[in-house]
């Protein structure tokens, strides 16, 4: 006859379940890659309490507490061998779980007051290598107009760089978000993180090439639920994917060095997004309207494009894209495991 399992072992696997399949894609985000960091940091937290010997069995609140936490951040740098970026971000997606343990049950509320108070690592500031002025000229002067995929290419980093928008917020765009035509002042919504939205306006250049590439790319007739940038091989229901974006910027980013050497080589989306920022400042526009306009949630998060210092999120998303591969390997085979056990196992 099969044991019987610990009731409190099997609410705690429950609210991990509930946490990243329902609530985290409902209530938090609708970011990928922020929601493989939830599964990621739960993920490798199991896996820190399996290799400290703990089962389902022993599954408890116990094993959310300070002393832990603070284990399982030593676990990641030293067995791991995370960075303190990496590390501050697994440790921003376990205290979001116990946010919302501590929401459903008021016993799991000390854990997730005990869990603010793990201190962050310490991460040197340092410098972005952002786009200056005439690096945006030079990659919007690099692609191909003569192509289909040159003049979507230009009239998506042109949206990228007039709002300001963050890459995920234009990749979901659907048409239904685009008001160019028989309103006082074109626009698009913009739907950003926690499914809040915002309102970017656009000048006459930006505007007329968003109105070429629908016509292009979606006739005279388009429907509102189509995707505005959407991926040839999965048609207009489904957006182009980041690593194809990044690899177009790329491109464009080795034929933008020959004429300009401010442009980095290593180009990626949220360099428009920043250079965007940091020329508002430039322009003369005030830090509150700043913030307002890249749908920033806290002010500092604006601030830090004033000092130009790296953006955490974003560095920490490559570094756990990067030990993606790795994870993977280690967490297979892990059946009958306290992974499986909380609905972790790979």
């Amino acid at each position: 006859m099969m044991a019987k399992r610990d009731p409190e072992a099997v609410r705690i696997a429950r609210l991990i379940s509930d946490f990243l399949n329902d609530y985290a894609p409902s209530a938090l985000t609708a970011s990928e890659h922020t929601l493989k960091s939830y599964r990621d940091a739960l993920t490798l937290y199991v896996c820190y309490l399996e290799s400290e010997g703990i089962g389902s069995g022993q599954l408890g609140r116990e094993c959310f507490g300070r002393q832990r936490i603070e284990g399982w951040i030593r676990w990641l740098q030293e067995t791991r061998g995370n960075s303190p970026d990496t590390c501050n971000v697994r440790l921003a997606s376990l205290r979001a779980f116990l946010d919302y343990a501590a929401s459903r049950d008021v016993e799991m509320l000390y854990l997730y007051e005990e869990a603010k108070h793990v201190k962050r690592q310490k991460c040197p500031k340092r410098k972005v290598s952002g786009l200056t002025r005439d690096a945006v000229a030079a990659m919007l002067s690099a692609p191909d107009l003569s192509t289909p995929a040159g003049r979507r290419d230009l009239a998506f980093m042109v949206l990228l760089y007039a709002t300001g928008a963050r890459l995920g917020e234009l990749l979901g765009m659907r048409m239904g978000q685009v008001h160019i035509d028989g309103v006082p002042e074109p626009h698009v919504t913009l739907v950003g993180k926690g499914g809040k939205v915002r309102t970017a306006y656009l000048l006459p250049r930006a505007t007329e090439h968003l109105r070429r590439h629908i016509a292009e790319a979606h006739g005279p007739a388009p429907n509102p639920d189509d995707v505005v940038f959407y991926s040839r091989v999965g048609g207009k229901g489904r957006a182009m994917s980041a690593p194809a974006i990044d690899k177009r910027l790329k491109m464009h980013a080795r034929k933008a060095r020959e004429s300009c050497a401010d442009v980095p080589p290593n180009v990626h989306a949220h360099q428009f997004r920043h250079a965007r920022a940091s020329h508002w400042i430039e322009d003369g526009l005030n830090i509150v309207q700043v913030s307002f306009l890249l749908g920033h949630a806290q002010l500092e998060t604006t601030m830090a494009y004033i000092d130009v210092t790296v953006d955490e999120e974003a560095k920490a998303i490559l570094g756990l894209e990067a030990d993606r591969g790795e994870t993977e390997k280690k967490w297979k085979g892990s059946g009958g495991s306290l992974r499986s056990f909380c609905g972790l196992a790979r």
